[in-house]
């Protein structure tokens, strides 16, 4: 039997583990893919709590174990974190995290700025680019935008 997957958004008191969480899969899928001068960044920005304290985080949890987080800020219209622990990959647990911040999110459409890695998985969300791939800090992304129809 296949654990269910609940998904919510988190309380304060869970934002270390969900950071945590976060940090672990940027270094094993994302890293790989950045200079020394981007993972830096990338890890400044999520202990920074001017930024932390402008997003909305989601958890999707299995057997009350933290599997996934999705954060979102601009009221929803920017997906600024979304990670899934690599041994849960492939189980629908980005579907279920990407709709519920949909039906949190007032506009109708949603942007990211992509990770090389995560551009396959955003484009079977149904996001489309927006422009090239850039770099700015060290962090390589390529903007996307999904549009609800």
């Amino acid at each position: 039997m296949v654990p269910e997957i609940s998904v919510r958004e988190l309380k304060e008191s869970e934002s270390a583990d969900a950071l945590l969480l976060v940090w672990d899969v940027f270094m094993e899928y994302e890293a790989p893919d950045y200079s020394e001068e981007g993972i830096a960044e990338f890890y400044k920005s999520i202990h920074d709590e001017s930024y932390l304290s402008k997003l909305r985080m989601y958890g999707a949890f299995m057997e009350n174990r933290l599997v996934g987080v999705i954060a979102t800020r601009s009221e929803g219209a920017h997906i600024a974190l979304f990670f899934v622990k690599g041994e849960y990959h492939g189980r629908g647990i980005g579907s279920q995290l990407f709709k519920t911040v949909l039906q949190m999110c007032p506009a109708c459409s949603m942007t990211v700025n992509s990770s090389p890695y995560a551009v396959p998985i955003y484009h079977h969300l149904g996001f489309h680019d927006t422009d090239k791939e850039q770099a700015v800090n060290g962090l390589r992304f390529t903007p996307m935008e999904w549009r609800r129809t």
